[in-house]
């Protein structure tokens, strides 16, 4: 989404008084619907900042934490500028304020700003606010200390919770001045530290959320109880866009537990005093279903209109410079290739869920979601109850990746709360729903053609793209969609930056969904085009006779691939590129930038006789700029390589008379503990902009796999996900 939301990072801050012995800091971002109000009391949450008279502080968050450690991230940045203990700060989930719109996606007036967690923005975006507001409260303590302690405001100081009057040493507790700071002006542009004060920032530091998910204390959605509350399973249609065309209830009424049958947009859900009981129900409905047009569609035949469009005179262009017609037409030397990637689930071990209570004028819901205003829009929509009489609880996640970005899971909830008579209800999805009814990844036929001049380095590039669109689909973000039909998420890492020394580059697209609904996955176009980029300029290393490692060497000799290059440098020196390996061990190398961050990886691979492929070691160099905690940034890394070798060995998402085939784990595969590489991670800390941290990681490591397994065996892999029989021997 970095190609499509690109905000500046100006800050505004708005303090208002406190009372209850507590201060509380908002911000007010230009763009944002509204400012933050001032708080009543030190548990009103619609601030950053809380501090009770004890002297411990609150940091409260309307970021989601879904195990990217974001919220500790955050609370050690909020640690760092007030000069406080990181172990005396307590973690607070906050609800919906538009003091928590993330400065990234301002564009999203239409639902008073855009609340969420994704695009690998919390730190380095949500961050900044953060920053912010722990220097403005760090400001006022000290104005306050001054003034009780009547000393000059330049003599004194805060360290460690107090502020301290250096020549004298006298000192009084931020508990003590909690009061009176709220009443001091917020300075209109308070100092950050510089990092070479730096105390916490830069440290690997324990996650205040490991001992409740260790000892079963964190609250998940799954969690969730309230008076009175019911489950519900919804039957939906298994074709995308089918509904009901009719239905009996009656066998389900009669299964031991079942409350209520209600019909709702999506389809017929079963309300019970358990979930047992709502699924037998639902598995005793008898619906007859209306399929609609997308019954007629099939994955061979859709990657088959692909291919025909692939051939057309016209296309959406996201990246063009030179004569790249002219250069084709009279190279020395071609390169031609296709690739083909597949629609993938995004399978969070926690089931989509969601609990809500209509209550006529007012809607409360708990939810493991990744965007809480958006949220509160849709609810709107749906009920007619205005935004400000919905409450979201955002509860932890059991994994995101995109797929929580959505509301379908939470309006199906608030839906059957008001059909089965306005009474909280939580809506639980088996694994089968998650699979196929997910917005998935999408899928992709792509065409490259290079262009050699005699020295084997490319003169022209062309990759044009055909596939299912994610703006297309989403009234949220369609106002991103271009008139011509280019989706900048679709091209994403493919022409918005595109790394090559290459003078003469055309990178077009072609819009074609046939129904499948696609969504934002883990790192959203970057995982295609990470995978088709790096796969084909091996191709083009090996077509020049030339080492792959030094082929992008010399490509990324432009000043704005500096830092690519750095990390390519470092990932080939760790895992000792060019030095002996075992034998049938074969390395292979890729580089790609997302989300402000330059990552290259180089993986070991053997491949059996049979076919199946071992990953033996992925080493990972990675330069997010400056970095609040080194423990996360390489656990990400390791996570990210493990959902991208999950997706380049496993995932296939294939259609069937507009149904999706796979329906668990057993014929949607996910890596094993005992297939997981060894994974190293080098940090190289870049004096450019941040970058993110929870997405890069997914792109380099299908590349470097099937890289590496051309070194293997010869056979170059054009298709996902890896498959014994196009490698058996």
């Amino acid at each position: 989404m970095d190609a499509i939301f690109n905000p500046k990072r100006r800050t505004f801050l708005k303090v208002g008084a406190a009372t209850g012995g507590g201060l509380v800091i908002g911000f007010y971002l230009p763009g944002a619907a509204g400012v933050a109000e001032a708080a009543t009391g030190p548990t009103k949450l619609n601030a950053f900042v809380k501090i009770g008279a004890d002297g411990k502080v609150t940091f409260v968050t309307g970021t989601s934490e879904m195990g990217q450690g974001a919220h500790n991230a955050l609370a050690m940045m909020i640690a760092e500028e007030l000069e406080v203990d990181f172990k005396n700060v307590r973690i607070e989930q906050g609800g919906i304020d538009p003091a928590f719109a993330n400065p990234r996606y301002i564009g999203f007036r239409a639902v008073g700003g855009f609340q969420a967690t994704g695009g690998s923005s919390s730190v380095r975006n949500v961050g900044v606010r953060v920053r912010y507001a722990g220097a403005a409260a760090r400001f006022m303590l000290i104005s306050a200390g001054a003034e009780k302690m009547k000393e000059l405001r330049s003599e004194c100081v805060a360290e460690n919770g107090y502020v301290v009057h250096k020549p004298s040493g006298r000192k009084v507790s931020y508990g003590a001045l909690a009061n009176d700071a709220a009443r001091q002006v917020a300075p209109d542009d308070p100092v950050l530290k510089q990092p070479s004060e730096f105390k916490i920032i830069g440290k690997a530091t324990p996650r205040h959320d490991t001992p409740p998910k260790v000892t079963g204390k964190a609250l998940y959605g799954l969690d969730v109880k309230r008076p009175g509350m019911l489950i519900a399973t919804v039957a939906k249609c298994p074709v995308f866009g089918g509904k009901v065309k009719s239905f009996s209830a009656d066998r389900a009424l009669k299964v031991k537990g079942v409350k209520k049958v209600v019909q709702i947009s999506s389809g017929v859900a079963v309300v019970a005093d358990g979930f047992w009981a709502a699924k037998k129900g639902r598995d005793a409905l008898e619906i007859t279903w209306d399929e609609g047009p997308v019954a007629k569609v099939s994955s061979p035949g859709m990657y088959q209109s692909w291919a025909a469009l692939a051939k057309g005179p016209t296309a959406a262009e996201r990246l063009k410079t030179g004569d790249v017609a002219t250069a084709l037409a009279t190279a020395a030397k071609r390169v031609e290739s296709v690739y083909e990637v597949p629609f993938l689930a995004h399978v969070c071990m926690e089931p989509m869920n969601a609990t809500a209570h209509f209550k006529g004028d007012s809607v409360e819901i708990w939810a493991p979601t990744q965007a809480q205003s958006w949220n509160a829009h849709w609810v709107s929509q749906l009920t007619g109850v205005p935004t400000s009489a919905i409450t979201v609880h955002t509860t932890y996640l059991g994994g995101g990746f995109g797929r929580r970005l959505e509301s379908d899971y939470v309006l199906d909830a608030v839906e059957t709360s008001r059909a089965a008579g306005n009474v909280p209800v939580k809506v639980v999805w088996t694994r089968e729903d998650d699979l196929q009814h997910d917005f998935y990844r999408p899928a992709s036929h792509n065409v490259f053609e290079a262009a050699l001049g005699a020295d084997g380095m490319p003169t022209a590039w062309r990759h044009r793209i055909v596939g299912t669109s994610i703006l297309q689909y989403f009234k949220t973000f369609g106002h991103f969609l271009r008139k011509d039909g280019m989706d900048p998420t679709s091209a994403q890492g493919a022409g918005d930056y595109f790394p090559y020394d290459i003078p003469n580059v055309l990178v077009d697209y072609v819009n074609n969904n046939p129904g499948v609904p696609s969504g934002f996955w883990r790192s959203v176009g970057n995982t295609q085009n990470g995978f088709l980029l790096e796969s084909f300029v091996d191709e083009l290393a090996h077509a020049a006779g030339k080492d792959p490692y030094q082929y992008r060497r010399q490509l990324f000799s432009k000043p704005h691939a500096a830092r690519l290059r750095a990390v390519l440098d470092l990932v080939a020196e760790k895992a000792g590129w060019g030095k002996p390996l075992p034998a049938g061990v074969h390395r292979g190398i890729a580089a790609h930038f997302a989300y402000g961050s330059y990552c290259a990886q180089v993986a070991e691979v053997s491949v059996a006789r049979d076919g199946k492929v071992k990953v033996h070691r992925v080493v990972a160099a990675i330069d997010p700029g400056w970095i609040v905690n080194p423990a996360t940034v390489e656990r990400q890394i390791e996570g990210a390589i493990f959902y991208g070798l999950t997706a380049a060995l496993y995932g296939d998402i294939t259609i069937k008379n507009g149904r999706v085939e796979q329906s668990n784990f057993d014929n949607y595969k996910i890596l094993r503990m005992d297939e997981m590489p060894k994974v190293e991670v080098h940090i190289l800390q870049g004096k450019g902009e941040q970058g993110g941290i929870g997405e890069p990681g997914v792109n380099p490591v299908a590349p470097a796999v099937t890289n590496a397994i051309f070194a293997a065996t010869g056979k170059r892999i054009r298709k996902l996900p890896i498959k014994p029989e196009m490698l058996r021997t």
